[in-house]
């Protein structure tokens, strides 16, 4: 996933790591993104957890209303990926 690196993906990759607050990303977010573009990085996100459980698909799409190719791709960055969603995850359990 290289490719796409360059100083303004940098630039909003440092102002997100340096938001500390739920408030301030809600600011940042709902300026930057759609409320559509938020609710789907959302959705993803619990798509994640629930795959991390081990949800199977059907009960997925249910609970979070998303297609069998979203959990699908999901699965795939989940299993495949970077590791974000991983550590995500991780931030999450360690948060609750």
């Amino acid at each position: 996933m290289g490719d796409y690196h360059n100083k303004s993906i940098d630039n909003l990759f440092k102002v997100v790591s340096e938001l500390k607050t739920v408030e301030e990303c809600y600011a940042f977010f709902e300026d930057l993104c759609t409320i559509r573009e938020i609710q789907d990085m959302a959705q993803r996100l619990e798509t994640a957890v629930l795959l991390n459980k081990g949800e199977n698909y059907q009960n997925i799409s249910q609970k979070v209303d998303v297609s069998s190719a979203t959990i699908s791709r999901v699965n795939r960055c989940l299993n495949y990926g970077s590791g974000g969603y991983k550590a995500a995850i991780e931030k999450l359990e360690k948060g609750n």
